[in-house]
């Protein structure tokens, strides 16, 4: 059958799009970026939660520069000064104990490695990760992803398994009862803890969650469910892996969000924000046994690009300007955040705001209902939050459509100022009442 004629062109493809008129961005400045007719907009979704130092920070360009100028590439088999630096500054940061870092390229792959190296290390292959959780689009990633828009969309032709879902501990629609958030913390925890024992817990290797929701909504758990959890996964021997590659490198106030939490995992996952996304980085930090346990054993499988000179001298670079002011920075403008976007639970569609550090989501429900709007997972049609996002867009502010889409997420870079806030939050005010009055 001889191939349809179409029309030649060259363009490159979007990410996650569906045909839609894409923003062209050509510059920024700190967390102001333009389009290529000129037009400014605040950043106040750091592009995809990882600008975390604002854009155009000549400290991280010109460590770039040096590093390419000394030498631009070596295999990730081999030793680099720049990569060992890197991971001694991680492990100076890192939670507890954890130390020894093998390096990835993105967080799918970050996410990925930490489940290979829990699943050898413990000899089962069962993963459990939340329902409302993202951790990655490739295939096995995907597998770990709650979010069902990803999942069936890398599914539907070659389904990866080995991964089982459990209930988050939700503050609003939530499956449990509680009546506190000290009972929600112990249902959700009996909850996974339920889980574990009906899949076997031998056959179960990690339990995998992010500290903060990240595009799932910047949901906080409760007090106390960590410490549960950390409880159940030693209980059982099954590794607890903190996924950080949106709450990791300040954007929750502290170097990781599980800092929050005071907890200590066994294996934490990074990317986004390690560079500041100047350069595409991830890994994983891991405890001394399961380090111990790579280092006696081996790891067979490997990727050209990991821990790239370049990005791991961009990284030492994030890391000495996040240092410098930035993570107290963005600890001491969340109570502003937080305030500001709490102003607009005045509205009758606002139905909950939540978040931690400078990640935030602004969830719009029926008042009468108590349910979305609309929810993209279960019905087509018109979204009033598209119209939510777009109209901001206009207004010359950014923000992030969570998953689902019933929500925005707000997650500015980690310098912005209180007048920037103010700014952002009045166009995302305006465009609430655009929409929904």
């Amino acid at each position: 059958m001889p191939r349809p004629t179409v029309e030649t062109r060259s363009d490159a493809i979007p990410h996650w799009y569906g045909g839609d008129d894409v923003l062209t961005l050509v510059e920024g400045d700190g967390l102001t970026v333009y389009d290529n007719e000129g037009n400014a907009y605040l950043d106040f979704v750091s592009q995809l939660y990882c600008v975390n130092a604002g854009h155009g920070e000549e400290r991280i360009a010109d460590a770039i520069t040096e590093q390419a100028s000394a030498i631009p590439y070596v295999a990730s088999s081999k030793g680099n000064d720049a990569r060992s630096a890197l991971a001694g500054r991680i492990a100076e940061v890192a939670p507890g104990d954890l130390g020894d870092v093998f390096f990835a390229v993105s967080g799918s792959e970050a996410n990925e490695a930490a489940v290979q190296f829990a699943r050898e290390y413990t000899d089962a292959r069962k993963v459990l990760t939340r329902y409302r959780s993202y951790h990655g689009a490739t295939y096995g990633a995907a597998s770990l992803t709650g979010d069902p828009v990803t999942r069936n969309a890398m599914g539907r032709r070659a389904e990866t398994g080995g991964a089982a879902k459990f209930l988050p501990p939700l503050s609003n629609r939530s499956p449990f009862d509680a009546d506190t958030p000290a009972g929600l913390a112990k249902q959700a925890a009996d909850h996974l803890e339920y889980v574990i024992r009906q899949e076997g817990p031998d056959s179960v290797a990690a339990v995998l969650m992010e500290p903060i929701g990240g595009s799932s909504g910047a949901y906080p758990a409760p007090a106390d469910y960590w410490q549960r959890v950390r409880g159940i996964c030693d209980e059982y021997d099954v590794l607890l892996i903190a996924d950080e590659v949106i709450t990791g490198f300040g954007r929750c106030g502290e170097w990781f969000g599980i800092d929050t939490e005071g907890v200590v995992p066994d294996l934490l996952t990074f990317a986004k924000g390690v560079t500041s996304a100047y350069v595409p980085l991830a890994g994983v930090v891991a405890s001394p046994a399961v380090a111990a346990h790579l280092h006696e054993f081996g790891i067979e499988v490997g990727q050209t690009f990991a821990g790239h000179p370049l990005a791991c001298a961009a990284g030492i670079a994030a890391m000495d300007v996040y240092a410098d002011g930035l993570i107290e920075n963005a600890r001491s403008r969340s109570d502003h955040l937080e305030a500001r976007l709490r102003d607009l639970e005045a509205y009758d569609a606002v139905g909950d705001v939540r978040g931690r550090g400078l990640l935030w989501a602004v969830e719009f429900t029926d008042p009468e209902t108590g349910e979305p709007y609309h929810h993209p997972w279960i019905e087509s049609g018109d979204n009033p939050v598209d119209d939510v996002i777009d109209d901001a867009e206009t207004r010359g502010v950014l923000v992030g459509g969570g998953r689902p889409r019933t929500q925005v997420v707000v997650a500015p870079p980690l310098p912005v100022t209180d007048d920037e806030i103010d700014e952002a939050v009045d166009a995302l005010d305006a465009a609430i009442t655009a929409v929904f009055d």
